[in-house]
């Protein structure tokens, strides 16, 4: 195994079938799986707790506008930027996850807008042509690919000079990171790509789960001119209270003053958000 890359040898099949049987945000909601109530409250859930993702994404920027993303998920950013009025493709490799989020186009009228590829986004000409799009954006998804780098040699296929990456993967150094280390009682360093790819999800036991430093992560996007690298995302939600549907602080954040919050996600943000461009 290359120490370099510890999740090189895990088969594509083996990450496919992890979110098949558990799609990422699943659970946001208790109503009736594939109605419009219950994509209003997975989108509400997800933004409520996540709420740089919509900062981050621009969606109102990309309208009339070609939009590639890599890993829809449920498609809740999907169905985002088809409403601000781009058109997107994107591609999934969860069979699972693809149909919800074509479901959820669906239920909310915007076929006309979004088309959803499945397959491995390592072998991303094969599903979607070459060709320009205004914006390539992906969200928590490729540090959970074997070969990551394979899918940024590809985007760059994807974009010309005016074109913009956006993209977030999970930060090396996190308060995730320890709050890990703690719950599981190791403090091996040398152990942490274990550990974290172990829990970095709702569901435990991903297979892969690589995380970046700020030069690592500027050596994924090799080739690339990153304009800009920064942290977000600290979850300060009480556990037990979140999976019932409840939002009550953790006693740790209960006194923790949303700019004392925003300066520390800076410092220990779980998600390393980038935008690149062409060289």
């Amino acid at each position: 195994m290359d120490v370099n890359k510890p999740f090189a040898d895990v088969p594509i099949g083996a990450v496919r079938d992890f979110w098949n049987a558990r799609p990422c945000n699943i659970r946001h909601s208790p109503k009736e799986v594939g109605t419009r109530d219950y994509f209003d409250e997975v989108e509400r859930r997800k933004y409520f707790v996540e709420p740089h993702i919509p900062a981050f994404a621009e969606f109102s920027r990309w309208k009339d506008r070609k939009v590639l993303e890599i890993g829809c998920g449920l498609g809740t950013d999907t169905v985002n930027f088809a409403r601000a009025g781009a058109y997107v493709t994107a591609v999934e490799l969860s069979e699972k996850s693809a149909d919800l989020a074509r479901r959820r186009v669906e239920v909310f009228g915007l076929g006309d807008r979004v088309t959803i590829q499945v397959g491995n986004a390592e072998e991303l000409p094969s599903l979607v042509a070459p060709q320009t799009f205004d914006l390539v954006y992906s969200f928590g998804v490729i540090h959970h690919s074997p070969h990551p780098r394979r899918i940024v040699e590809h985007l760059t296929r994807y974009m010309n000079a005016s074109s913009e990456l956006r993209l977030m993967v999970y930060a090396r150094v996190s308060y995730k990171l320890f709050w890990i280390m703690k719950e599981e009682n190791v403090w091996d360093m040398a152990q942490i790509d274990e550990l974290i790819a172990r829990n970095s999800e709702a569901q435990t036991g991903c297979p892969v789960t690589y995380t970046y430093s700020d030069q690592t992560a500027r050596e994924l996007l090799a080739g690339l001119r990153v304009v800009d690298i920064r942290k977000a995302h600290i979850f300060t939600w009480d556990i037990d209270a979140y999976k019932q549907y409840e939002y009550r602080k953790s006693p740790e954040w209960a006194n923790v003053s949303d700019a004392e919050l925003s300066a520390l996600e800076q410092e220990l943000g779980w998600h390393l958000l980038l935008r690149a461009t062409l060289s």
